[in-house]
């Protein structure tokens, strides 16, 4: 099939938007469709990339960040839907593509592709332990009947995980089905555990190898919600010994350095981009610590997950989908209290029984990223079958 991309954050310069998309065209190709990406840049153009293409639209720079373009010609994106004649078309943000792309009269099969949830990122994370999740869901009713009157364009709506698509599906987005993201799991394996790395992670804490070494990995951000996991860690050791690395940086940075100078066993490692000796730390810990209530998904829990590590998640969202009761404990979002029971509880069962869950988790619940495109794609014959075309 033909599938077209109206993907207005896609950029030589981006990060995860870019690097999905272009494992979307390397897959694609491989799984013999075409892929095209209709994109905003500095100037029109064409080119074919990894087994697909992509055609730029002229646009203006985005000003918060000069990265983006902005995607605003309406009508030359639908010069070329109607040039290109796909079979698919998706619609990639809740804004000018997923608009541009909603408003075209083409026969299409239409899709919209919903990888956020602004309300859990922000509203629900600043308020959401104080007055209530359902409450901040009623208070900002009119962006879901925004989201509502978007979807009704679109055959479907595209979300990363189960959770996401019943949360979408009961504030009345449009037919959402759930096509889980997926991870490199050669990559991230419990064979890289290696006792001897973690026995000296633990001696930089001045902790003996009978200690538990947790790790976090987050962006430094208020939906990551690292105070909650910092102060509940610390509540935590203070009843057995442990220790916490947390992996990232992010723009509240200033805030994590004071939090975690408030204790000897929590260690900023900063950003690294060094992806194997980053798996190598990650399976050499004992447990996976993780904050946000707002994952779409939860990559890096499912990371955590196929290293052979045990996890202690929020009880609402993407990660607690991945964190069955076999393998993780849940906690209360926003609640240090709920953490700290959880890291204790957790800390308390038999580790060899948790890995064994993970090890099952990896191999039968997660999913590769072709397998998350095969799955995709299988998913827009359905549709395709349905409208029979």
């Amino acid at each position: 099939m033909k599938i077209i991309d109206v993907a207005e954050f896609y950029t030589d310069q981006g990060g995860g938007v870019k690097t999905y998309i272009n494992q979307k065209l390397k897959f694609g190709s491989q799984m013999g469709h075409e892929i095209v990406i209709v994109a905003p840049g500095e100037d029109w153009g064409e080119e074919e990339r990894d087994g697909g293409r992509v055609i730029w639209v002229k646009g203006p720079r985005l000003p918060v960040d000069w990265r983006y373009y902005i995607l605003w010609r309406e009508k030359a994106v639908h010069q070329i839907l109607d040039r290109e004649k796909p079979d698919v078309v998706e619609g990639s943000s809740p804004w000018t593509g997923g608009w541009f792309a909603g408003r075209w009269k083409g026969d299409a099969v239409k899709t919209f592709i919903f990888h956020q949830d602004p309300i859990a990122a922000y509203p629900q994370t600043f308020l959401g332990h104080s007055i209530g999740f359902d409450n901040i869901d009623k208070i900002f009713g009119f962006y879901w009947k925004y989201l509502q009157n978007l979807s009704n364009r679109f055959d479907a709506t595209i979300v990363s995980g189960s959770w996401l698509a019943d949360r979408i599906g009961e504030n009345g987005v449009k037919n959402p089905i759930a096509v889980p993201f997926g991870i490199d799991k050669d990559f991230f394996s419990p064979k890289r555990r290696d006792q001897e790395l973690r026995a000296k992670l633990l001696a930089d804490f001045g902790l003996p190898e009978e200690a538990k070494l947790m790790i976090a990995i987050s962006r430094h951000h208020p939906e990551k919600r690292l105070g909650t996991i910092i102060d509940g860690f610390i509540k935590a050791s203070e009843e057995k010994p442990m220790g916490l690395m947390i992996f990232g940086d992010g723009p509240i940075r200033k805030y994590v350095e004071m939090k975690a100078g408030k204790s000897e066993y929590v260690k900023l490692m900063g950003f690294t981009e060094n992806r194997d000796e980053l798996a190598n730390i990650l399976a050499s810990s004992d447990y996976f610590l993780h904050g946000s209530a707002a994952e779409t998904y939860g990559i890096v829990v499912a990371e955590a997950v196929c290293s052979g590590l045990p996890v202690v998640v929020p009880e609402r969202g993407g990660a607690a989908d991945i964190a069955n009761p076999d393998l993780g404990v849940t906690y209360e979002p926003g609640d240090s209290e709920s953490f700290s029971e959880a890291v204790l509880n957790i800390t308390d069962r038999n580790r060899e029984d948790l890995v064994e869950a993970t090890k099952k988790a990896a191999e039968n619940d997660i999913v590769t990223m072709e397998g998350h495109f095969k799955m995709l794609f299988e998913t827009y014959q359905e549709l395709l079958d349905t409208k029979g075309r």
